[in-house]
């Protein structure tokens, strides 16, 4: 798709400074980058849900304490068998 899009000078220029060192076309590197972006908003929506269900109590995201000690003694006895 082609699409006609308006950003500060400066940017600009970062950003064919940028494509030239990594050797990629302009389309690829707003490609790359808009990617990126979309991906790590998608990652940061998904931490913010988690923390409205799980981080107002901290009792509620606590791991039991039986199921604690009973991880930490199966990680302390396996060696990757």
């Amino acid at each position: 798709m082609k699409t006609a899009i308006s950003i500060r000078d400066e940017v600009f220029e970062a950003a064919e400074r940028m494509a030239r060192a990594l050797g990629l076309s302009r389309s690829q590197l707003y490609t790359k980058a808009v990617s990126e972006f979309v991906q790590r908003y998608h990652r940061e929506g998904v931490t913010e849900r988690l923390d409205v269900v799980y981080g107002g109590d901290e009792a509620v995201s606590r791991l039991d304490p039986a199921i604690d000690s009973l991880q930490s003694l199966s990680l302390s006895t396996d060696h990757g068998a």
